[in-house]
């Protein structure tokens, strides 16, 4: 799968707010959309009337960025959630926020959302006691979720958790 490898800061300019791709440099008041609050580039000073298809499709294109996921994934996601019943809106965040790299990282198990999904990659994530190395697999509620025992070992997780 391809995943968006720029910089990811510029997206943050471009959007107007903070995605949380930076992890704690957003708390620091040194990241670049708090320096600069306008978008990038020789353009990014001048205001631009945007169409409603242009608001739809930055909030789309937003939301694929935040969570770090593809086009593809994003219609399928959107496709169930229009399948199930209430809001389709609500349904797709629903979604969205059960993916297991998304699950580890609102357990504060990781600071960015790409720093989850490597941690899921990896084989660090156990579910149910078992290993997982899904980003995308939906977690159920009552599913127990936890860090191998080796990666918590580490001097980055003890300096994080002590």
């Amino acid at each position: 799968m391809a995943r968006y490898r720029g910089a990811v800061e510029r997206l943050e300019r471009r959007f107007g707010v903070s995605l949380a791709l930076k992890g704690e440099r957003r708390l620091s008041g040194k990241s670049a959309l708090d320096k600069r609050a306008y978008g990038p580039g020789q353009h990014g000073q001048r205001r631009a009337k945007t169409s409603d298809y242009g608001l739809q499709l930055k909030e789309k294109q937003k939301a694929k960025m935040m969570y770090g996921i593809s086009e593809k994934q994003f219609r399928s996601i959107f496709v169930e959630a229009n399948r199930l019943d209430g809001n389709t809106g609500e349904n797709l965040i629903r979604l969205i926020e059960r993916r297991l790299d998304n699950v580890v990282y609102r357990m504060g198990f990781a600071t960015t959302r790409s720093s989850a999904r490597q941690l899921v990659t990896h084989g660090h994530v156990l579910v149910d006691g078992k290993r997982l190395d899904i980003p995308s697999y939906f977690v159920r509620s009552g599913q127990k979720i936890e860090i191998k025992e080796k990666p918590r070992a580490t001097r980055k997780w003890c300096a994080r958790w002590n």
